[in-house]
């Protein structure tokens, strides 16, 4: 089997879907993606085509190490989700020939099915709260909202007080039980950070995502000594080499690379392995499409540590297009008392609706981060 073509599609809202097809008509899927980037890894996708036409598929880990070594400029978002996007869909090809899902090349899955939790938003506490409780009644048991808005390096009391009143309302509706995880999306510098961590101490969250931005992890030894929530990260690290030195700092208790980012399946798992030494969680990021959800799934399914996974359904982003839109067996992401099945047809489980991709592809979309800025008129993270 040879690797003929690569085609790429630009969909709404803002994702960017790969298509590999081989001499023997079997076809492999991949969603290599940066949110507000597609054009550019869309590029270097191409880029990486060069390379891959008229090799056999069923290489993936030369293949892998051919991509991501075959060059002297290595790593980053960019060309680690070009990455992303074809070993999906190698991984793909590969089950799809030999019949069997990709967890089961993987050495087998060792759980069913695996919890989910749901976004939740709102301007106001009690707005938000009672999104919550809608969540929780369609048998959620974990959800997940933005702690805060945009703060500055040293901002006010009343910021905080504010982010604390929202958790305070969502837990008082939705009782002690249900998991909250509350994300500081890099909004939150070091000398908040800390404030914000110790202030929501009471409300037993699940986690915190992202205290502070990746590139000022050091600041991590500093926050956990403000609290005894557990500490998420890693949605912008790309490789094993990226998340080496947090493992070893130990002051990360959740990893969430991105299945779309951090170098697809090949590379998840050996991450997933790496924090399983450790003895930290796995927790992969996941606000893209049906592809990535479905490779995210394939790596819960072989790790042990892993034990929630982030999905997209209904989320904020997610206007015009939601993630079921674009696959024909919608029932693989079977919902059932706030889990989701692990999917057992072959390869990454799902069945791509090509025509509807196709259609879709002539609208594409021009997706861009918000930019904020403070009252102060500086530029404020997202």
């Amino acid at each position: 089997m040879k690797i003929t073509k690569l085609t790429t599609y630009i969909v709404p809202p803002r994702w960017l879907f790969l298509k590999v097809e081989t001499d023997e008509g079997i076809v492999g899927w991949g969603e290599p993606v940066v949110e507000g980037r597609a054009l550019t890894v869309e590029a270097a996708v191409h880029e990486l085509e060069d390379y891959l036409i008229g090799k056999d598929p069923f290489l993936i880990e030369d293949h892998w190490t051919v991509m991501y070594r075959g060059g002297f400029y290595r790593g980053g978002a960019t060309h680690m989700s070009a990455i992303s996007g074809i070993d999906q869909a190698l991984w793909d090809i590969k089950g799809k020939a030999l019949g069997q899902p990709i967890h089961s090349l993987l050495g087998g899955q060792l759980r069913d099915r695996i919890k989910v939790y749901s976004w939740i938003g709102g301007d106001r506490p009690a707005d938000v709260a009672n999104n919550a409780k809608e969540v929780v009644a369609r048998g959620f048991q974990a959800i997940k909202l933005n702690g805060c808005e945009e703060m500055q390096i040293v901002d006010t009391n009343e910021k905080v007080e504010k982010a604390v009143e929202t958790i305070a309302a969502i837990r008082e509706a939705i009782g002690p039980h249900i998991g909250i995880g509350v994300d500081f999306h890099g909004r939150v510098h070091k000398p908040m950070a800390k404030v914000l961590a110790k202030e929501l101490e009471p409300y037993k969250l699940m986690f915190i995502e992202e205290p502070v931005l990746s590139e000022n992890k050091e600041a991590l030894r500093d926050i956990v000594n403000h609290t005894s929530t557990p500490i998420a990260l890693g949605e912008r690290l790309y490789s094993r080499w990226d998340f080496k030195q947090v493992l070893a700092d130990g002051y990360v208790d959740i990893i969430q690379p991105d299945l779309s980012h951090a170098g697809g399946i090949t590379e998840c798992r050996k991450i997933a392995a790496m924090a399983e030494a450790y003895d930290v969680a796995l927790a992969p990021h996941c606000p893209l499409g049906p592809i990535a959800l479905a490779a995210c799934l394939q790596v819960d399914a072989v790790s042990y540590n892993a034990f929630i996974q982030e999905q997209s359904l209904g989320i904020h982003y997610n206007t015009g297009n939601d993630i079921l839109d674009y696959i024909s067996n919608k029932e693989v992401f079977k919902y059932a008392d706030g889990f989701v099945s692990i999917p057992q047809d072959p390869g990454l489980g799902i069945e791509v609706d090509e025509a509807y991709v196709i259609e879709r592809a002539k609208e594409g979309h021009r997706w861009r981060n918000p930019i904020w800025r403070h009252a102060d008129g500086s530029f404020a993270e997202w």
